[in-house]
């Protein structure tokens, strides 16, 4: 994956993780949802009665797993475009869920799931591309 393309995969998880984890971090600590205006009423078709959960999962699973996924990348992890995808597919669960429970769709609700869009086929191009360059160099190594 080339540099600019590094920073902009990077900048997405950022403001994914970010987010999630104050998002998450608010939810947790008010699970009311009260610091984040958000009203019980909303869960009405939740199996949760509070935001505690959804706060536990919003932290975890889109904010604590974007940072290791740019780690990954900063690190230059063979591996790490599996681990892009795999957080833009969590991240388009987490919407479409978010969506069928609150039964309602926010401008939010687009921004993210068209960064889980960007994410999963960021990380699908960079597997194409790494399985290609595989390719090739075992090509060339049977040609010896």
């Amino acid at each position: 994956m080339n540099s600019a393309f590094k920073i902009i995969v990077i900048i997405l998880l950022l403001f994914n993780g970010t987010g999630a984890i104050y998002g998450g971090g608010q939810l947790m600590l008010h699970p009311d949802g009260s610091t984040m205006e958000l009203s019980l009423d909303l869960l009405k078709h939740a199996p949760f009665n509070n935001y505690l959960v959804p706060g536990i999962i919003l932290f975890t699973v889109n904010g604590l797993f974007s940072f290791y996924v740019i780690a990954l990348i900063v690190f230059n992890f063979k591996g790490f475009p599996v681990y892009v995808l795999a957080q833009g597919i969590i991240l388009i669960f987490w919407i479409l869920v978010q969506v069928i429970i609150i039964r309602k769709v926010t401008p939010l609700h687009v921004l993210l799931g068209t960064i889980g869009i960007l994410l999963l086929l960021s990380g699908w191009a960079q597997k194409k591309v790494q399985e290609h360059d595989e390719s090739r160099k075992d090509n060339s190594l049977e040609m010896y």
